[in-house]
């Protein structure tokens, strides 16, 4: 199976810290973020992956070289000169995936211990049910600041708002999916503008897309309060 793991973002929430680094290498207790995330998927069987890069890109790239030797796990890096959006780069790099029936796309601003081998069981079962996409799902204490899907009784997601003024409830998108090919007839073309997956492609995906609730830890550390959170959260000895 492949992924794609997004860490092109320049992280200006994050700053200062990003003034130097690149955010998906910021360190969690002296492993940087981005290396946690690549021992996550070589232990769930992925064995290759697609990281898009911008800001820092020469740091990046030095990351990428020293760590891979290290893993079962392909790392193909994409240089962006220009942000193309999350949407926008999946549909950039259509032909990594051209041999898969499914794979996975997950922000690498996001720390987590998730089972991805459940929420790969979880998503060939909904498969037989109609579902294209998978969802991870968090439970969210600012349902205003996610994007908040709202399910049936059998994991369906009815709806999906951005942000809403007003959320439906506090199942937040977690940042990982895993996906068929079939998603590629719903990413819309913006010549010369980004594309965005939860603005313009999830919310027409509702009624063919699932969501499957994590249960693991997950944390967003796109803000210092929320990185020094982590950072008391995350325990060495998972390092």
């Amino acid at each position: 199976m492949k992924a794609f793991l997004l860490a092109a973002g320049i992280g200006s929430r994050l700053k200062p810290y990003t003034d130097t680094m690149p955010k998906c290498l910021i360190p969690i207790h002296a492993k940087p973020l981005l290396q946690i995330w690549l021992e996550l998927l070589d232990r769930h069987g992925i064995r290759e992956v697609l990281i898009n890069i911008h800001h820092h890109a020469e740091k990046l790239d030095e990351f990428i070289a020293g760590i891979e030797p290290a893993l079962q796990l392909k790392i193909t890096p994409f240089h962006e000169q220009t942000l193309l959006g999350s949407a926008g780069t999946i549909a950039a790099n259509k032909a990594f995936v051209d041999d898969c029936d499914d794979f996975m796309i997950a922000y690498a601003d996001n720390l987590t211990r998730i089972n991805l081998s459940d929420m790969l069981n979880f998503h060939r079962r909904i498969k037989t049910r109609g579902g294209i996409l998978t969802m991870g799902l968090i439970r969210s204490p600012n349902p205003r600041e996610c994007g908040i899907a709202v399910m049936d009784t059998e994991n369906k997601i009815l709806e999906f708002i951005e942000k809403p003024q007003n959320p439906l409830g506090n199942l937040a998108n977690g940042g990982i999916y895993i996906t068929t090919r079939d998603i590629f007839s719903f990413i819309p073309e913006t010549p010369g503008a980004p594309v965005d997956l939860g603005f313009d492609v999830l919310p027409a995906l509702v009624g063919k897309m699932f969501g499957y609730e994590i249960k693991e830890y997950l944390r967003d550390i796109g803000t210092p309060a929320s990185y020094h959170m982590a950072l008391k959260e995350w325990p060495q000895r998972d390092l």
